[in-house]
């Protein structure tokens, strides 16, 4: 789990997440991971903080916690160059945390997958800086075991090397479960998988294979079953095609399946400056570059990034920069694949069995999201209308919004009755439709029911390396799936249907305590979002709307409808006097779980969007010419859900985002 979060954008507070840890004042998330959440905080001087505070369940493992307990005392051993300095901790705490200097910028990956690879004088910068991070944590005494894209950050002050999740003492001294394999596939040695050994050796390999995956934006060992990239590991020679010759020889050392053959951290980071040095003379005096740190500032070239987030409340026009949306595209778009083999179609929690005969892939476009049937005569009641109706209703939790507890999702069992096996079955039909849409049509969860908790839980995975973007999709779809089925069976059923509440988990290995909450609610609150009665769209709804689409319907109607727009706009500009659109300027996307069109512009604050009237223009052009296609739609199409719609602005350089309108396409 990185301690920074995606692109140093402050996400908003979930429900239960603290006002206060320790000195420092909550202001919103930055990341989640199987061990804790990581949140954006401020110090009494109002400096920035990234506080990471370890998850309830794992808190009440005295095992996990004396391993916590040694990763504040390592992580406050190591100080030096692009590394992230340790601020204060308290492990005995209630609730474990941990609080770091901020360091914003895109993990490694991430900025890959939106920028493509580092090359030239900023890769051998990233060479430089993670080797003088490696070795400035190897000389105190400390093994990282678990160097990979997601823990570097890309500042703009140079490369960050981050979480010391699982590392442990050189001396081979480290509090671990036993048989547990540490480590993310692609990034482990070969004798780490050979015998379990983690010491100095493997971080140089882990190392070498980052170095080339900066170069090509490829793992040198290739992706995915991890029994697959283990036999390639420790077998076979990586593929280094792409990497500058100037660091081949020394990421080939550092790759060799020997670990006495690899260079140390201070050997390859004293290499790399000496290639680094040859790269800054170019445009430096040698005098001028004689310090490491020199020679990285003088090559690193990456935006300085601000959130206005950390100065202000968030309020409800959401913003957040470009980036994180289209590299959470960019990057679904390659992993798709991967994420579908990666969800079991027959998990279970320990202990329960599991069932034969799991449901068969199905395409995108053979998929129908199920819709509420049509209603004539009076108005249904609500959920709490409808508990309220009887004198003892079966789900008694409602309005009871603590966190899940400890140990609810180990304690939650298949579905038993016939009825808790049609609603498990409709949920995870209802969640698989969604994330079809966007390439993830065998990505079906797992629906598991706790009687005591009166909680039905939705489960994904194991999967270990999915940043946080990819798992927001994820649990918007487990939630409204969960809700809009249990809100409907406690509709008709309030005083024999027992579940009312719902917990999405991510689940990021086998064992107990691996599983992560990434989100909960009560059906009795409602399922859609709405102020005063009208729906609004917002920034998550957006960064999926962002997400390209495997449906056909929907790529066909996105193509017409951005047409369609982009002439009516054309049509009033001789009356209204403003400039025809430019063929780019509008983007289109849906949300499958909102069942919302978002309609987005970029605009550089001097062309056709810039003055409040345009914007008000492209409101009412969105509203009726695109409402009316999503209408036509439907009558046409059984299988069309969409019947909502979005304005949105991206704002100049940095991407902000404004969301300018949002509705019911016919009235809310």
């Amino acid at each position: 789990m990185s301690d920074t979060g995606s692109v140093g954008r402050v996400r908003p507070a979930r429900p239960g997440d603290p006002k206060k840890v320790g000195p420092y004042r909550v202001i919103g998330r930055l990341g989640t991971g199987g061990m804790g959440t990581v949140h954006a905080a401020l110090d009494p001087q109002g400096q920035r903080v990234a506080v990471k505070v370890i998850h309830p369940a794992q808190a009440e493992d005295p095992q996990f916690r004396a391993r916590f307990r040694r990763e504040v005392t390592l992580s406050s051993r190591v100080t030096g160059p692009c590394l992230i300095p340790v601020l204060a901790a308290d492990p005995e705490a209630a609730s474990p945390w941990l609080a770091t200097a901020y360091a914003p910028g895109p993990t490694l990956d991430q900025h890959i997958a939106a920028q493509g690879p580092l090359s030239d004088g900023r890769l051998c910068a990233f060479a430089t800086g993670t080797a003088h991070a490696l070795a400035s944590i190897h000389g105190a005494g400390v093994v990282h075991r678990d160097m990979k894209p997601q823990n570097v950050i890309l500042t703009p002050a140079g490369p960050r090397v981050v979480d010391f999740g699982i590392a442990h003492a050189a001396d081979g001294t480290s509090v671990t479960r036993t048989g547990v394999m540490t480590g993310t596939p692609g990034w482990i040695s070969p004798e780490h998988y050979r015998t379990g050994t983690a010491g100095p050796a493997g971080d140089m390999f882990a190392w070498g294979a980052l170095v080339a995956y900066a170069a090509t934006g490829r793992l040198p060992f290739g992706s995915g079953a991890p029994d697959v990239v283990a036999y390639r590991v420790m077998s076979e020679q990586p593929d280094l095609d792409g990497l500058p010759e100037t660091l081949r020889e020394i990421v080939e050392q550092a790759l060799a399946k020997d670990p006495d053959a690899r260079p140390t951290a201070e050997e390859a980071a004293e290499r790399c400056a000496r290639v680094l040095a040859t790269q800054t003379t170019q445009v430096l005096p040698a005098t001028e570059a004689t310090l490491a740190n020199d020679l990285i500032a003088a090559e690193w070239h990456m935006p300085t990034l601000d959130d206005p987030t950390w100065h202000a409340p968030r309020s409800s026009s959401l913003k957040r920069t470009l980036t994180a949306v289209f590299a959470a595209a960019a990057v679904v778009v390659g992993i798709a694949a991967g994420i579908s083999l990666a969800f079991p179609l027959d998990h279970a929690p320990p202990g329960q069995p599991t069932t034969a005969g799991a449901t068969p892939p199905t395409s995108p476009s053979s998929i129908r999201i199920p819709q509420a049937a049509p209603t004539t005569g009076p108005t249904p009641p609500s959920v709490s209308e409808a508990l309220a109706s009887v004198p003892s209703p079966a789900y008694t939790r409602a309005e009871d919004m603590a966190q899940p507890a400890p140990g609810e999702w180990a304690a939650s069992t298949r579905a038993h009755s016939d009825q808790e096996k049609t609603a498990a079955r409709e949920i995870r039909e209802l969640a698989t439709a969604m994330l079809a849409t966007k390439g993830w049509g065998r990505a079906a969860p797992e629906v598991t029911f706790n009687r005591e908790a009166q909680t039905i839980v939705v489960t994904a995975g194991p999967i270990p390396q999915i940043p946080e973007d990819h798992q927001d999709l994820f649990r918007r779809a487990g939630e409204m799936a969960a809700c809009t089925v249990t809100a409907r069976y406690l509709k008709e059923q309030p005083a024999a249907w027992p579940y009312g509440r719902f917990t999405v988990y991510w689940l990021y290995g086998e064992q107990v305590n691996d599983e992560s909450v990434l989100g909960f609610g009560d059906a009795a609150d409602g399922c859609s979002r709405e102020v005063a009665g009208r729906w609004q769209g917002d920034e998550l709804g957006l960064a999926t709307a962002g997400i390209p689409s495997s449906d056909r319907d929907e790529i066909s109607v996105a193509d017409g409808t951005v047409k369609a727009l982009v002439a009516e706009w054309a049509a009033r500009s001789p009356e209204s006097g403003m400039e025809p659109l430019g063929a780019d300027t509008l983007q289109l996307g849906f949300d499958p779980v909102e069942k919302a069109m978002y309609v987005w512009a970029y605009e550089d604050g001097y062309g056709q969007l810039a003055g409040r009237a345009q914007q008000s223009q492209l409101r009412d052009v969105v509203e009726k010419t695109g409402c009316t296609k999503l209408l036509a739609e439907t009558r046409t199409n059984s299988r069309w859900r969409y019947d909502r719609y979005v304005v949105a602005l991206y704002w100049g350089n940095d991407g902000e985002r404004q969301i300018l309108g949002s509705g019911r396409c016919g009235g809310d």
